[in-house]
């Protein structure tokens, strides 16, 4: 194992730095962030809108669910959000639910983001996958490499600490105000996470550095939370990440911590551990990691070049949009005799395994049947339509 940990960085063909919303939603955007919000530490531009009328885009009164919600499992993220046939494909063949994709930001490398819009994103969340928006703009002074992409690139993160590093956090409250525009006119509703992605860099010690990005996501945070959005931080383990935990070590009053952490280690290990930080932190439910960088999978005849992730996120009881999956006893179901706790939990536990593709309804219906007899054929047992102990062994026990 290396002494530090891979930095956050990708190979320069495809860094991580993503997705830009293209077309007629950026012109809902210029709309939405000429009226934004003043952020708690000054004004971002001038304006004499009330809090109180921060405008709403009709996506994001949508019945869309919040996203990631409760949920313990497999997710990917790559550059160019991906068309619905490898979507499709890899949910009925992958063991990935969750799907990361770059929302906002001027530091994103994918500029042309032709699949993401409000549709795509519906369609993806009543399918049952779990969508991690993510922004990419300002980053540390100590990257080294940004700006990258020339004038339109936003600045790095200010490392002045005159007036408490304000210019930091006026950068960090506006990549708020633009995560959540971008959020609602996707139909990103309020309670979902949003993601800011902070590359890592060299040595979390230079006190400029960690100063200013400390400044900078306690603003994103402060922000996100006014908006009525889940702040969440993506980072190395070893510098972005590692400065919050140390904050929250230190119980800095000064410093904002993000709901959530989004772990970059690339250790190969699917959970959400480090050894650049403490256990206790953001437990229980609000870790992830990104734990493999970019390589290809193939699921369903289908190639993504994809970093893998393991997300720990909410009451890991609870999955599909809150169905509890953790039972005291698994009972045998059959048509005529099913008990509501254990259909819902069979039928979320082969949706997660691409095998049910319906409703969390408490009927034993033709698609429970169908991914009952999908199952039992895939584990080399009896197909039949009872649903038995044995059954429930094997699925409970399948997977790495």
């Amino acid at each position: 194992m290396p002494s530090r940990p891979a930095l956050s960085s990708r190979p320069r063909s495809r860094r991580r730095l993503r997705v830009r919303l293209a077309g007629a939603t950026a012109g809902v955007l210029v709309v939405l962030l000429a009226l934004a919000l003043t952020g708690p530490l000054g004004p971002l531009r001038p304006t004499t809108e009330p809090e109180t009328e921060t405008p709403v885009d009709l996506a994001a009164t949508s019945t869309n669910p919040v996203t990631p919600g409760n949920f313990t499992g497999y997710g990917f993220d790559q550059c160019e959000t991906q068309s619905q046939r490898k979507m499709d494909a890899w949910l009925a063949h992958s063991p990935f639910r969750a799907v990361g994709v770059y929302i906002s930001g001027a530091s994103r490398f994918c500029k042309t983001q032709k699949n993401l819009t409000p549709t795509w994103v519906s369609t993806q969340l009543a399918k049952g996958w779990r969508i991690l928006p993510i922004t990419l703009g300002p980053q540390s002074t100590c990257v080294g490499r940004f700006p990258r992409y020339g004038a339109s690139i936003d600045p790095t993160i200010s490392n002045d600490a005159t007036g408490g590093y304000a210019a930091a956090r006026a950068q960090g409250s506006a990549e708020a105000d633009s995560a959540v525009a971008a959020a609602r006119a996707l139909g990103i509703v309020p309670g979902s996470t949003l993601w800011y992605d902070l590359e890592g860099w060299s040595s979390y010690k230079n006190a400029t550095c960690r100063e200013s990005a400390l400044a900078f996501l306690s603003a994103w945070t402060t922000r996100a939370r006014q908006l009525g959005y889940v702040s969440g931080v993506y980072s190395s383990a070893g510098s972005g990440i590692k400065i919050l935990d140390d904050a929250r070590q230190q119980g800095r009053a000064d410093v904002v911590l993000p709901d959530r952490i989004w772990i970059a280690r690339w250790d190969g290990q699917a959970n959400t551990s480090t050894s650049y930080i403490a256990e206790d932190g953001w437990r229980p439910g609000n870790r992830m990691k990104q734990y493999q960088g970019g390589h290809n999978e193939t699921w369903g005849g289908v190639t993504i070049n994809i970093d893998r992730n393991w997300l720990e996120l909410g009451d890991s009881t609870l999955r599909c949009g809150g169905v509890k999956v953790t039972l005291a006893k698994y009972k045998k179901i059959t048509p005529t005799k099913a008990k509501p706790k254990q259909v819902r939990a069979l039928k979320c536990l082969l949706q997660e395994r691409g095998l049910y593709a319906g409703k969390m309804s408490k009927k034993y219906n033709k698609r429970l049947k169908a991914g009952i007899h999908a199952w039992q054929a895939r584990a080399g047992q009896t197909v039949k339509d009872k649903w038995t102990k044995k059954n429930w062994a094997s699925l409970l026990a399948s997977g790495s």
